[in-house]
């Protein structure tokens, strides 16, 4: 996003570095307030969330409803602001920036390496933490809502928040964001993922200039699947982005907004606009958007206006109302005394531990030729350190509202020197002569050269090349010593045209504040490297997917997204060109094996199951990632594989262990446009297992035949009892009940691939998407909502992952015509549930 503040170009380009004293600030631990009086019954209560948000609904006025939805205009005390309500006791929102830390120039917090880094590490419990450090932090200044983390796909190197965002693959960024969302939240602190969505530059942003020419099938396999991840994680909020997505601001977009993130995506938090990106009143009303931010010039006044002139229903004024109470409800700032001050120091030594974790299992070893690293003493007498970006000029976060102020900053220069010790000479030069610099690499054991690039949201790069001082400078010194290794701090890929030069490369992105130790620790071993590329590097820019003017930035006021779901990875391997390092690429100091590929299924139920060892065949302990890529046959036209699985594994030297891997129907499936879902043909799919998208040592096959239809049959619960529609009936609204099995249609249901129970054409459904204990299950339409979402679970339950409850049969009756429900999964017999089997 981007706050006033950021549009200036002092705030979005510079990395300006401020040292501040670090204290401790563990886990926020949260007061709760004491009981409200009358007037305020909702506060404290025990009440289920839906009941205490009617309560509220049932005393706030038009007026009152109308401030919740907007902005009040200030960036102070935080970037966005919504004020309280104290009559109805109301809390204020405050809004932060992310996605690194938090932003907007606070001091007293942790410079966490960019996102792009978090997402190298492929280490889900990792990015908990990450994520966990940003939403402690926020609490502790006091704010609500952290606007991280960016899941945005990188479909061009030159984007200038390609940093700020976790990579190219739509189910690694997933992953990885909902692993980023449970952390944030686990604090209290509401996450807003963001941008949804097709936000992939920053060329004419905000403007229609910037409009996407973009498939229904791209989006849905490509720029929209990590925003259902972040839905099912439970994110609160979204933000909508600045693009233009045919024809449509993306912040009043109907397919984006409802048809995809609240309808089929079953979302029941809020969207907010980008800082300055709602551009109409009733259009962006009617088409998703619930809250407008920095201030109200649309969702203010104009707002109360078309409501009372009938242009907008006050029943969606009261929908945008609900989803915000909704989630302010459920994660209790309502029942907590408000606590942390923008002032607070929040910053803590645990937090700087994360911080320079993920910055060494983040940084991606690209070349090791000759076993040049580790340093060791015994061979290394004395480094070379070489560039401004060693020292003085340390990149270590990028610009605009993902730059974070640090408390402390180590260089690698300190870094290395600290790390050398005694035995080892350690000599700097900033390079600005190449030349009192390759004549010190040349009188040294070994140099290393540090390089970089800076992105800040505002602006796209024009290159994907370093600087041409920085390609010189390295040249020269590789030209007087064969033992040159270059460290990157870029943002994204960057061209090596000295790669054959050198004998060894990290791409260490921007590592934050622990930048010197972190680097220092990978140089001489002390961490093995882990880091996996989570984008390609091409090895020039005419490689590139979206090469052409009119797929970037654009011509005519069209962006032409042609190159359609062949982004990344997907263009390189389908089109066989080869990039100068592959998707999911990164070395270690010792090497591993991959045997033993298992490949059994579909099973009744549409799981296909992998498995594969992998082996630690060197000589010290080191963490490898495997990931499973899948191809689908060619008739579906779909790209040459695509990451479905992966699992980071850490071994000792000679160890092995067995990599499972789970698949459904939906893995195997792509978009059919026509159909507008999904669908996985018959045919034969390609598995493939390994550590990059280009090496898959290990293949398989698994077969879906013409036969292969989705389960089909009586559904029975307790005391063998069938699920039944109640009279046969297709009226929306009928109760599905516990009936005697009788073999008739209305107890024929189909289990799709997509987890959603189908009889006589329609749906089983939570009503009214309520997620409440005791919601009652019924017919409906089918919509792809959540409410239709029923996935089986090892122990036979059918859960529900929007309400994050099981269907229940209501106090384990056993009796026949008694109407199902939701209800907390808890393993009883009441939950357990025996599917039709595959015929």
């Amino acid at each position: 996003m981007s706050s006033p503040l950021c549009q200036r170009a002092a705030r979005c380009g510079s990395a300006a570095l401020t040292l501040l004293v670090a204290a401790s600030a563990g886990p926020v631990v949260f007061a709760p307030a004491a009981h409200a009086a009358n007037s305020c019954p909702w506060v404290g209560s025990t009440a289920p969330v839906d009941q205490r948000v009617d309560e509220v609904m049932a005393r706030i006025t038009q007026n009152k409803e109308v401030s919740l939805v907007h902005g009040n205009g200030s960036t102070q005390p935080y970037v966005g602001n919504v004020p309280a309500i104290s009559r109805l006791c109301v809390p204020a929102l405050g809004l932060e920036d992310g996605p690194a830390g938090i932003g907007d120039g606070m001091t007293g917090v942790t410079q966490l390496p960019a996102p792009v880094a978090s997402a190298a590490t492929w280490d889900t419990a990792l990015e908990q933490r990450y994520g966990a450090v940003i939403g402690a932090e926020d609490a502790g200044k006091g704010a609500s809502v952290a606007l991280s983390p960016t899941i945005n796909i990188v479909r061009d190197p030159r984007w200038g928040r390609a940093f700020e965002s976790l990579g190219e693959d739509p189910y690694l960024a997933g992953k990885m964001g909902a692993a980023d969302i449970t952390g944030t939240q686990s604090q209290g602190v509401l996450a807003q993922v963001k941008h949804l969505a097709v936000y992939n530059q920053e060329t004419h942003r905000n403007s229609a200039a910037d409009n996407a020419d973009v498939s229904e099938r791209t989006m849905q396999e490509i720029y929209l699947p990590a925003f259902q991840a972040a839905a099912r994680a439970g994110a609160s909020s979204v933000m909508c982005s600045y693009s233009w997505v045919n024809g449509q601001d993306a912040c009043a977009n109907p397919y984006l907004l409802n048809t995809a993130m609240k309808s089929q995506f079953g979302f029941k938090g809020f969207v907010t606009s980008d800082w300055g990106a709602t551009h109409s009143t009733i259009n962006s009303a009617y088409n998703g958007l619930d809250m407008e931010m920095p201030g109200g010039g649309y969702f203010g006044a104009p707002l109360n206006s078309a409501v009372n002139g009938g242009q907008v229903a006050k029943s969606r004024l009261d929908d945008m109302v609900r989803r915000i109470l909704r989630q302010m409800f459920a994660f209790g700032l309502f029942d907590r005394k408000p606590s942390g001050s923008p002032g607070a120091v929040v910053t803590s030594d645990a937090h700087s531990t994360t911080a320079r974790q993920v910055a060494e299992e983040g940084s991606v070893l690209l070349k090791n030729a000759g076993g040049v690293l580790p340093l060791r003493p015994s061979t290394v007498h004395s480094i070379a350190v070489i560039g401004a970006d060693a020292d003085s000029k340390a990149r270590t976060a990028g610009g605009g509202s993902a730059g974070v102020k640090a408390p402390y900053v180590v260089t690698p220069l300190t870094g290395i020197t600290h790390r050398a010790g005694s035995g080892i000479k350690v000599a700097y030069d900033d390079g600005s002569n190449p030349s009192s610099a390759a004549d010190l690499a040349g009188s040294s054991s070994v140099a290393v050269v540090f390089a970089s690039t800076f992105e800040s949201e505002g602006s796209d790069l024009g290159t994907i090349d370093l600087s041409s001082a920085d390609n010189s400078l390295i040249s020269a010194v590789a030209a007087r010593n064969p033992h040159t290794i270059v460290v990157l701090n870029t943002g994204s890929a960057v061209t090596m045209p000295w790669i054959d030069q050198v004998a060894g490369v990290f791409e260490a992105w921007y590592p934050g504040q622990e930048d010197g130790n972190a680097i220092a620790a990978l140089l001489f071993g002390d961490t093995n490297p882990s880091g996996k590329l989570p984008v390609s590097f091409p090895r020039s820019l005419t490689d590139v997917p979206a090469s052409t003017q009119q797929q970037w930035p654009g011509a005519n006021g069209q962006v032409r997204y042609s190159e359609g779901v062949d982004v990344g990875y997907r263009w390189y391997d389908t089109k066989d060109i080869t990039p100068l390092f592959p998707f999911g690429y990164g070395l270690s100091y010792t090497t591993f094996s991959y045997d033993d590929l298992f490949v059994a299924g579909p099973d009744a139920h549409g799981t296909v199951n992998v498995s594969a060892t992998v082996t630690n065949t060197g000589r010290r302990q080191g963490a490898d990632v495997a990931q499973l890529y899948v191809g689908d046959p060619a008739s579906t036209g779909e790209p040459t594989h695509q990451l479905k699985g992966f699992q980071r594994v850490d071994l000792a030297p000679g160890a092995s262990t067995t990599v499972h891997f789970t698949l459904t129907t939906k893995d195997l499936s792509y978009w059919d446009q026509n159909a507008h879902g999904w669908t996985a043909p018959a045919g034969r799919y390609r598995i493939a297992v390994g550590d990059s998208s280009r090496t898959l040592p290990l293949t398989g096959t698994v077969t879906l035949t013409s036969t292969t239809a989705p389960p089909s049959g009586a559904v029975t619960g307790i005391a063998g009892l069938c699920l039944d529609d109640r009279g046969a009936s297709l009226a929306n609204g009928t109760p599905i009940q516990l009936y005697d099995c009788n073999h008739t249609g209305a107890q024929k249901w189909t289990v799709t691939s997509d987890h959603r129970l189908t009889v006589l054409g329609k749906c089983m459904d939570a009503a009214n998407g309520a997620t409440a204990n005791g919601t009652l299950v019924q017919l409906y339409d089918c919509n792809g909502t959540g409410a239709q979402i029923w996935e089986p679970q090892p122990n036979g339950a059918l859960y529900n992952p929007q309400s994050g409850r099981c269907l229940d049969d209501p106090g384990a009756t056993a009796e026949r015509e008694t109407q199902l429900q939701l209800y907390d999964c808890n393993g009883t017999h009441a939950q357990k549930w025996q599917l039709p089997e595959r015929m």
